[in-house]
């Protein structure tokens, strides 16, 4: 099985499903049609009896660069019915498990959406930024809850109030990372342990994986929708405006005026 739906090649083999982003001329950004090809593949994967693991990925140079900003900004998330909250829920709602190979940038979404994998292989070259403050917006995909969980408060909020990039070294320190590899390796290693995994019984798997995070599935998705609520708010906001042009226009944003 190998598929390519707008940007997301999907494949199986050995029970793992690989879903990997696939759009090297703009670094991975996703746009709104590659949520909806990443919800339906997770969707496709969680109701496929032959796979047992799904493996993320993206390009050997690149895993995400994040929102592709003019798509974004010419279709913003306005409500829960939009392609990158319905993603997440879907995300947030996976039963099999997640592994994740990453090199190169992992922008927002990129670094968020490793905070509901189970595993996660980032190469040296790997570079980890949630810049949501910075563009005037707020946290996404459950990160206010998960990241303090897994790293605790004050290194969440060094990580989402500064909004400044981290690397690999960094990612495996907090416990965001299982291993910090060479590029050429990331994604092969991803994929011993993915099969590894899917070689061991599948239902005691899901089952452990399921006490693991029992307790915060509920937790979880009202805080996805809380966030996604505020992010929309912020997106009407005028510091949102300003920092967003000043993406477009490769300019330094001015917030002296606000307050």
């Amino acid at each position: 099985m190998n598929l390519e739906t707008d940007g997301v090649l999907t494949s199986r083999s050995q029970h793992v499903t690989e879903i990997r982003l696939h759009r090297p001329d703009r670094r991975n950004a996703i746009t709104h049609a590659m949520y909806d090809a990443l919800e339906l593949a997770l969707e496709a994967a969680g109701a496929d009896p032959a796979t047992r693991v799904v493996l993320l990925a993206g390009d050997a140079e690149c895993f995400t660069a994040g929102n592709d900003m003019q798509d974004f900004l010419d279709n913003p998330p306005a409500n829960a019915d939009s392609p990158v909250v319905r993603f997440l829920m879907r995300l947030a709602a996976n039963v099999k498990p997640l592994v994740a190979a990453v090199n190169g940038p992992a922008i927002g979404i990129g670094t968020t959406v490793l905070l509901h994998c189970d595993l996660v292989c980032l190469g040296h070259s790997a570079r980890l930024q949630m810049p949501f403050v910075n563009l005037g917006l707020c946290p996404e995909a459950g990160s206010s809850l998960l990241l303090p969980r897994l790293a605790g408060y004050q290194r969440a909020a060094e990580l989402l109030l500064l909004g400044e990039p981290f690397d690999a070294a960094r990612a495996h320190e907090i416990g965001l990372a299982n291993a910090v590899l060479d590029d050429a390796e990331c994604l092969d290693h991803a994929r011993s342990i993915a099969r590894r995994l899917a070689a061991r019984p599948p239902a005691a798997v899901r089952a452990t994986r399921a006490l693991l995070r029992q307790g915060q599935e509920d937790a979880l998705a009202e805080r996805i929708r809380t966030e996604a609520a505020t992010f929309a708010r912020r997106l009407q906001s005028p510091e949102a405006q300003e920092a967003l042009r000043a993406f477009m226009e490769k300019r330094e944003p001015d917030f002296s005026a606000f307050e």
